[in-house]
């Protein structure tokens, strides 16, 4: 997925909860169609709305404590996490459009 980084349980805080600007959280899983579906959508934001907003994927399966942590059920799981903390979450897979309108408030 270019430029959508992977992230782990190890490197969460240090990646996500210490990331000066927005970054967006794809709770993912290699299982999950929905998921393989967002990914070039995802791909293609973090190349757009690259300096403005991050994105990184984090895999449920590899990485539990994380999923556990936001209890996240359902993949895809998407949180924006600004300054540390989760302050939108979307699940399911969706079209570029509508992911930006979503996300129009937090850039």
């Amino acid at each position: 997925m270019g430029g959508v980084r992977s992230v782990t349980d190890r490197d969460f805080a240090s990646e996500v909860l210490a990331a000066e600007g927005p970054v967006l959280v794809e709770f993912t899983a290699e299982w999950c169609p929905p998921c393989r579906q967002l990914a070039p959508v995802l791909a293609e934001l973090a190349r757009e709305q690259e300096g403005r907003l991050a994105v990184v994927a984090l895999d449920v399966d590899a990485n539990p404590e994380t999923r556990a942590a936001y209890g996240v059920l359902s993949m895809p799981t998407l949180m924006v996490f600004k300054g540390g903390e989760p302050v939108r979450s979307m699940v399911g897979a969706r079209a570029k459009s509508r992911l930006l309108r979503e996300l129009d408030d937090l850039l």
